[in-house]
């Protein structure tokens, strides 16, 4: 008799246990290869803020292996002020017209490292565009017609004004984007 009631409070505690994990679990991620604050935001449906505050995050830059809180208490008290932001906003971004260029991480003496740490010499497929940080702040959303959406995630001594460059990881299709006037949406 002992015995079972030893083994029902066992299985009782375990269950507990388990369950917490698994809820814990549910409101943590563990950043892969290549991801970013604003792609792990966009698949979790919350903000890049929300994520940085979280975990206490100075900065945009985020390492593999790194374990994120994606939830908090504070959640559902900031939903509602995004939804107020939205009421009040007619738009969630702005528009800027650009000149848009292209570039590789590929040539000679080039890191392949862009000024936010991101690695595009192991994550060939990123999505990252070089900006003037006072036109575009680092970080920042962005969609870029013909290339699609992106993160202004570098920056270069030739990037000035409305001029961005484009990420693409093979040489012949960065010189065939060629240089375009585009109209970009920066998200807010």
């Amino acid at each position: 008799m002992k015995k079972l009631v030893i083994y029902l409070v066992t299985a009782v505690f375990l269950s507990f246990g388990f369950s917490n994990v698994t809820s814990a679990a549910g409101n943590t991620y563990t950043v892969k290869q290549g991801d970013t604050l604003w792609a792990i935001s966009k698949k979790h449906k919350v903000t890049v803020q929300q994520i940085k505050s979280w975990n206490k995050l100075t900065s945009d830059n985020i390492k593999p292996k790194q374990v994120l809180k994606i939830s908090g208490a504070s959640a559902k008290a900031a939903a509602p002020k995004k939804t107020a932001v939205k009421a009040a906003s007619t738009k969630a971004y702005k528009e800027i017209t650009v000149k848009a260029t292209a570039y590789t991480a590929s040539c000679k003496g080039c890191s392949g490292i862009t000024y936010t740490g991101i690695n595009l010499k192991k994550n060939p497929n990123a999505k990252v565009i070089s900006v003037d940080p006072k036109v575009i702040p680092l970080g920042s959303k962005v969609y870029v017609p013909g290339y699609g959406e992106a993160i202004a995630g570098d920056k270069g001594s030739a990037v000035r004004g409305n001029k961005i460059d484009v990420f693409i990881p093979n040489k012949q299709r960065a010189l065939q984007w060629g240089s375009k006037t585009v109209t970009i949406k920066v998200y807010k």
